[in-house]
């Protein structure tokens, strides 16, 4: 038989471990599952190993989850397909006579990428490339720059199809359909609230973001004539979310029709060829197996814990607080903040989820509700210094002389902004909740 060590002492230890690893800069997917291993094989014996594949074969087999590779391989052919330049390039000459015109053409870009890409760093690291040396070119102020664009590309947590909400929704046993209709409210207020943030700024001082030249404006015409070639892209969006929220596709199916369509979107492009779906295949490849791998790592660590205890723990933790339901509720936001300061979405959304879960439904909140505020939350933790994700995909590909500390500050008005958004989600939770009733019923 293996130790008998306390919950309390548990918690820490295994906590702990984990943090430390993470900082020593080991990846999150074999941290957890080794730390998980270890730990079942000190406190249990050969038998308790079993938990290993009884926790990962239902993930495995779980249907769901094979909309991830569909809506990344869809993402990745749009990509290469150049479709993003392309609608950077419309959007821009569509806005760029506005002051800040530049900067709000970044957000709906990123706002209808974040719609087609479910994956954050792509649309950070795009639009870093094309957006950022077309505003710094027009002498844009670099920190409205910057964060419009990392403040745009987090969008894509959270507008489905989002990869986070697939795999919040097969942890929380929600329905896929539910969580990506309740999202599409607060996604699209935080990309109007970005706008607004911007536009007001520079209409207060110009030089924060000066319109473009005249010479370089176009008239109505060439405006609709711009507005043809984004057809097929957003035809794709359009019929995607259709199926979706129609309810005559699953996401699953959704995410299929979505791949088929990007082919034709490529092939329309004359960007359809072999080196193309290779590209998509293995990037992929990489993406999925990452997720995958961090999800069989942490529900190993996560079924361990809550074998040992950890779920009555934390719930009498929270109940001794005396905070009242409201109170656990802005505690778990605090912590789901301050976790996104140093781990990753995936891992935190499979280390705390299936523990607060079910504290959110003993404590009579509405879980489908919660789910949109946690998915909103982790928008957060992209933006969030030290280890803010958004931030090091915009280093990446910043001009050399920038430096880290301006990227970390253009980080911070959007950062309040997303707190704004997420404090009003709590306040009036029918901006969560009325679309879905509307479309389920």
């Amino acid at each position: 038989m293996g130790l008998e060590i306390g919950i309390g002492w548990l918690t820490l230890i295994m906590f702990g471990s984990l943090l430390v690893l993470l900082m020593a800069g080991l990846p999150l997917a074999f941290v957890t599952g080794g730390l998980a291993v270890v730990f079942l094989f000190i406190l249990g014996d050969m038998d308790t190993l079993n938990i290993v594949p009884s926790r990962i074969f239902p993930l495995m087999t779980d249907y769901q989850l094979s909309a991830i590779p569909l809506f990344i391989f869809m993402a990745a052919m749009l990509e290469r397909a150049g479709i993003i330049k392309d609608m950077f390039d419309v959007i821009y000459k569509l806005l760029g006579g506005l002051r800040g015109g530049l900067a709000s053409a970044t957000i709906i870009a990123s706002t209808i990428l974040a719609a087609m890409v479910g994956v954050i760093g792509a649309a950070v690291v795009t639009m870093g490339i094309i957006a950022l040396p077309a505003m710094l070119e027009r002498k844009y102020d670099p920190k409205i720059a910057m964060g419009s664009i990392m403040a745009g590309g987090t969008l894509g947590i959270l507008i489905p199809p989002s990869i986070l909400a697939i795999i919040y929704a097969v942890v929380a046993e929600q329905s896929v359909g539910e969580l990506f209709i309740g999202a599409v409210i607060p996604g699209l207020m935080l990309s109007g609230l970005y706008i607004l943030y911007v536009t007001v700024r520079c209409y207060m001082n110009p030089e924060l973001g000066p319109p473009i030249p005249e010479k370089e404006r176009i008239g109505f015409r060439e405006k609709l004539a711009l507005l043809r070639k984004m057809g097929a892209p957003i035809t794709l969006i359009f019929v995607v979310f259709a199926t979706l929220f129609s309810g005559a596709a699953t996401p699953v199916e959704a995410a299929g029709i979505g791949t088929f369509g990007s082919f034709m979107v490529a092939a329309l492009h004359g960007q359809l060829d072999w080196r193309t779906v290779r590209e998509a295949c293995l990037t992929t490849l990489k993406a999925s197996a990452m997720v995958i791998w961090i999800m069989f790592g942490a529900t190993i660590f996560v079924g361990l814990y809550v074998l040992e205890g950890g779920q009555q723990f934390v719930t009498g933790a929270l109940d001794a607080t005396g905070l009242g339901r409201w109170g656990i509720l802005i505690l778990m936001m605090v912590i789901l903040v301050i976790l996104g300061m140093f781990l990753d979405w995936v891992g935190i959304l499979l280390l705390a989820v299936p523990i607060f879960v079910p504290i959110i439904k003993d404590l009579g909140f509405d879980p489908l509700w919660f789910g949109v505020l946690y998915l909103v939350n982790m928008q957060m933790s992209f933006l969030s210094p030290p280890f803010g994700y958004a931030l090091f995909y915009l280093r990446g590909v910043a001009p050399p002389e920038i430096p880290m500390s301006d990227i970390f500050r253009s980080a911070l008005p959007f950062l309040a902004l997303q707190l704004l958004g997420l404090i009003l989600c709590m306040v009036f939770p029918e901006l969560i909740t009325w679309l879905p009733r509307l479309v389920y019923g």
